[in-house]
């Protein structure tokens, strides 16, 4: 029988990019490059990258500075809403702000995102078989906030109260017997100072930070 082990998931948002449906701009190529940089030396066994342009982009910069790792396209590391919380469940204070933010999702978005979610959780989540194991996923600021809030066990709403600014880092641990744990969140200390907390909207960050 195999014994299970320690597996670190790296989570990381894509670099800045030009459109929605497009690549990177020049600043999003530098933010990916010197996230390559900060990565060479982890023993990553695969980069998994979500389907759109500016996370496959983000994946083979990372990837030029790794370049024994091998890459794998994920739909389940793609852009999507994972839960849709009901006004019932969210604070009264809070729940036209978090609807009003949601309603921009596109009916595909809301319609395939639990199921996706579920399958990122059964792909990327959870102890390792066979020897401790190291995982990037280049996706977007859903997923990333999604699998944080499952890490902390906290309800399924809960994942719209996390910001994740673009090429920041976060790492979970999956340990056998003990609760899964974040080890750092949405770290940017590889980004000059022009280059980080993009990907916030610009009214809701104080950038003396």
């Amino acid at each position: 029988m195999t014994e299970a082990a320690t597996r670190y998931l790296y989570l990381a948002r894509h670099g800045e990019a030009a459109s929605e449906e497009g690549g990177l701009t020049p600043g999003g190529r530098r933010q990916a490059e010197l996230l390559g940089e900060r990565l060479r030396t982890v023993p990553l066994a695969a980069i998994h990258h979500g389907p759109l342009p500016r996370a496959e982009e983000t994946a083979r910069l990372i990837g030029e500075r790794s370049p024994d790792v091998p890459l794998h396209r994920s739909e389940a590391a793609g852009d999507y809403v994972p839960y849709l919380p009901e006004r019932a469940e969210l604070p009264p204070e809070s729940a036209d702000i978090l609807l009003a933010f949601l309603a921009g999702a596109t009916e595909e978005e809301t319609r395939r995102g639990p199921e996706l979610a579920r399958r990122a959780m059964e792909s990327f989540t959870g102890p390792a078989a066979g020897g401790e194991r190291h995982e990037l996923v280049v996706t977007h600021a859903f997923l990333v906030a999604w699998l944080v809030r499952a890490a902390f066990d906290a309800p399924a709403w809960r994942w719209t109260g996390l910001r994740v600014a673009n090429a920041a880092l976060t790492v979970l641990a999956y340990t056998p017997g003990r609760p899964s744990s974040v080890v750092l969140l949405n770290d940017m200390r590889h980004l000059p100072a022009e280059l980080r907390w993009t990907g916030f909207p610009p009214d809701r960050l104080d950038h003396r930070i």
